[in-house]
């Protein structure tokens, strides 16, 4: 069994419910159907019934009357869900609250942020900074964590797994949030691997080899790493040799490294190498690449590609439902 089909396996025990805020996208539909199908979770769509309906019965979609439809506008959830939106904003007009809250992706995320739901996808037609926008305006950020970031789960072909992180979200993050990408990175692996990761934070240089800014902004962001999780190994900086394989390392490292050669989570210092990484180890490796999964929420919030397809619909809805 591979390893996205475990996952499915193991969502499907947890009776999940996730929001679709997009409900009216034709891809959305399909997965919805799909997921409810397998009852691999309970989806709920945000839209109009009556466009959903007719772009349902028009794909075919036999189990569409089974799908939950909230409309926000008419939802009796809606004056619950702007007193949520107005709680923690003093002297908001509620006036406001009701327009932003008729939003779907506002609408969305206060489900998940009062625990109606257990997550949300969305970004099949939403930028993904309208999504992550909508996220902290919600469900907000996890406890001590203040940057949003992605990470790519890359399978490959003989079965190893690692993390990529970040490659979607932050173009050039500063030592702290480096920090908070590895971390949350790290968290990420424990939930859906199961064992502890191994964090390495990768540059040019290995442990000193060479010295310039850049690697003295690696060096930074992993002693804050460390300083704030002491149950990681977490270690750098590295260059992706001396990361993944355990003769170079021993070549390379001079001192004990709980994480050189064994590294599973690989923490790129910037947009550029995060980006062109996971896609050079995609085309030229043949890994399966899994992402970009949006982390850093208080509660699991998932971006789609604008071309995603009903096969990464499903798999990112999996993939989210497991960061609980």
């Amino acid at each position: 069994m591979d390893k996205i089909q475990e996952f499915i396996e193991k969502v499907k025990s947890l009776n999940k419910k996730v929001v679709f805020p997009e409900g009216e996208d034709e891809r959305i539909l399909l997965s919805a159907s799909e997921l409810l199908k397998e009852k691999i979770v309970f989806p709920v769509l945000i839209g109009k019934k009556e466009k959903i309906y007719e772009i349902g019965k028009n794909l075919g979609i036999s189990n569409i009357s089974q799908i939950e439809i909230i409309e926000p506008e008419n939802s009796e959830l809606f004056n619950t869900l702007v007193e949520r939106y107005c709680e923690n904003r003093k002297n908001i007009n509620k006036n406001i609250a009701e327009k932003m809250v008729k939003r779907p992706l506002v609408f969305g995320g206060l489900l998940v942020d009062t625990g109606i739901c257990d997550s949300m996808v969305a970004g099949a037609v939403n930028t993904t900074a309208n999504v992550i926008q909508a996220a902290a305006l919600t469900v907000g950020y996890l406890e001590g964590i203040k940057t949003v970031s992605s990470f790519f789960i890359m399978v490959l072909p003989d079965g190893r797994i690692y993390f990529f992180a970040d490659c979607a979200v932050n173009i050039l993050p500063d030592e702290n949030q480096l920090a908070e990408i590895g971390i949350t990175t790290g968290l990420n692996y424990k939930k859906l691997i199961g064992t502890n990761p191994k964090i390495a934070f990768l540059s040019f240089s290995t442990k000193g080899s060479a010295s310039h800014p850049l690697v003295e902004k690696i060096q930074k962001a992993v002693k804050i790493a460390k300083e704030k999780n002491k149950e990681f190994d977490i270690d750098g900086e590295f260059q992706v040799d001396s990361a993944i394989n355990e003769e170079v390392a021993r070549r390379k490292i001079k001192d004990f490294s709980p994480v050189g050669g064994k590294a599973n989570v690989l923490i790129f210092p910037d947009l550029n190498s995060g980006n062109i990484a996971y896609k050079i180890t995609q085309y030229l490796g043949n890994a399966e690449a899994y992402g970009p999964i949006l982390q850093g929420f208080a509660k699991p919030v998932s971006d789609l590609s604008r071309g995603a397809k009903v096969k990464d619909i499903i798999i990112t809805t999996v993939i989210t439902c497991l960061m609980n």
